[in-house]
């Protein structure tokens, strides 16, 4: 299985009791955002643009677990910037498996490997690695050369240690379908418990707004990539999300699934736009305006979205009916059968590598890929962070109240 037995238990009876209750809007994913200050500058992330006073704040422990508590779903991903930079990441984590929840800790693993000694393996933590691709399209992703290195060791030594260990990795309108799948062969020899993967999302921050997939392309691209998957290839996805990314289901976006909480507060209406933030959890639900989004809304910023926390919690409620059941049996019979494509997707693709070739050729790999930013500095970056001055910044930073209003 791709996750434990307690975990689908879990996620199944919360599920379950959520429909019996007759609620249509549940979250399922609480998105804890404890920082946004990263040790990185991925060319897709729109998460690290602000201003240094923003990126200086911190989400308390105490209110980190508070609102896991308020919120109520059974999985919580710690995401950020860098959760590991959090000078209380260790008392969130332990007061989150205390609470019976299941965490995934997103990092980007440059600080891994040693700050692994402040956790002890347990079946509610997973180290959700991000890596987007083969070596040479992760550093270039991630804007600084070496870091595939780095973090490919990182993962090894987590899962020495018995530590489950996941990857999460975002494809953009350049990947590789051949080199994806090299990727995927090898995350499962690294012995990673299974991997996720999304087409990116279009933030307006974003520092490189070439990369990007159309709706029509992402489909056509995840086709390519997922048709006829292997059976060795373990995915931390419902059968039905994966089924959607090829353009086998269609789903509209259920933002509620995944709701955000960071150093501003609740964020409206999703993980990746921030429409402005209430002090509550039940404010958010109550006052967000949701048949505004989604591709079937009237919100622009969300026609290409197909990203996993907009789409996974929509394929897991849809699991739960007998038409989505019956969905569910389907894409996992075809999971592993060779795909064939139409005339008009086969034109699609070719138009799509001939702009990613066009896209490198014009970008050439040393201004794309390669970094002034010294990669062994990273390593030493707990050792730069005063905790005490941290501590003491986050205490007079959180006496500012969230905003209710938009940014």
């Amino acid at each position: 299985m791709a996750v434990p037995i307690s975990q689908a238990w879990t996620v199944a009876t919360y599920v379950l009791g959520q429909k019996l209750r007759g609620r249509k809007r549940y979250p399922l994913v609480l998105m804890l955002e404890p920082l946004f200050r990263c040790n990185l500058a991925c060319e897709g992330c729109g998460k690290i643009q602000f201003p240094d006073h923003i990126l200086k704040k911190r989400v308390s422990a105490e209110k980190a677990l508070a609102a896991a508590e308020e919120c109520g779903a059974p999985i919580v991903s710690i995401a950020g910037g860098e959760p590991l930079i959090h000078p209380e990441i260790e008392q969130i984590v332990d007061g989150l498996i205390k609470q019976g929840r299941y965490i995934y800790l997103c990092t980007n693993a440059l600080l891994l490997e040693r700050a692994l000694k402040k956790f002890t393996p347990h079946k509610q933590l997973t180290f959700s690695v991000h890596m987007d691709g083969l070596k040479e399209e992760h550093d270039r992703s991630v804007s600084r050369d070496g870091t595939f290195d780095i973090a490919l060791k990182a993962i090894k030594k987590a899962v020495e240690m018995g530590f489950r260990v996941t990857t999460n990795t975002t494809l953009f309108n350049n990947a590789d379908p051949e080199r994806v799948h090299e990727f995927f062969d090898l995350m499962m020899e690294a012995g990673v418990e299974s991997m996720m993967t999304s087409p990116g999302y279009p933030y307006e921050k974003a520092p490189d707004q070439e990369i990007f997939l159309e709706r029509d392309r992402t489909k056509v691209l995840f086709k390519k990539i997922l048709g006829g998957a292997k059976k060795e290839w373990r995915f931390n996805h419902s059968p039905n999300f994966l089924a959607f990314l090829k353009g086998d289901i269609d789903y509209d976006c259920t933002p509620w699934g995944n709701p955000t909480y960071n150093v501003f507060g609740w964020q409206k209406p999703c993980y990746l736009l921030g429409d402005g933030y209430t002090k509550t959890f039940k404010q958010m639900m109550e006052t967000t305006e949701w048949s505004r989004y989604g591709q079937h809304g009237t919100d622009e910023r969300c026609k290409d979205c197909m990203v996993h926390c907009g789409y996974e919690a929509s394929a897991v409620d849809d699991s739960f009916s007998l038409g989505g059941a019956i969905r569910m049996w389907k894409a996992n019979k075809n999971m592993h059968k060779p795909v064939t494509f139409t005339e008009d997707e086969e034109k699609l693709y070719a138009l799509l590598r001939a702009d990613a070739m066009k896209r490198a050729e014009s970008c050439g790999a040393s201004s794309c890929c390669s970094s002034s930013k010294d990669v062994a500095g990273s390593e030493k970056l707990l050792e730069n962070i005063a905790p005490n001055r941290v501590t003491r910044q986050v205490q007079r930073e959180e006496n500012v109240p969230a905003s209710g209003t938009d940014r």
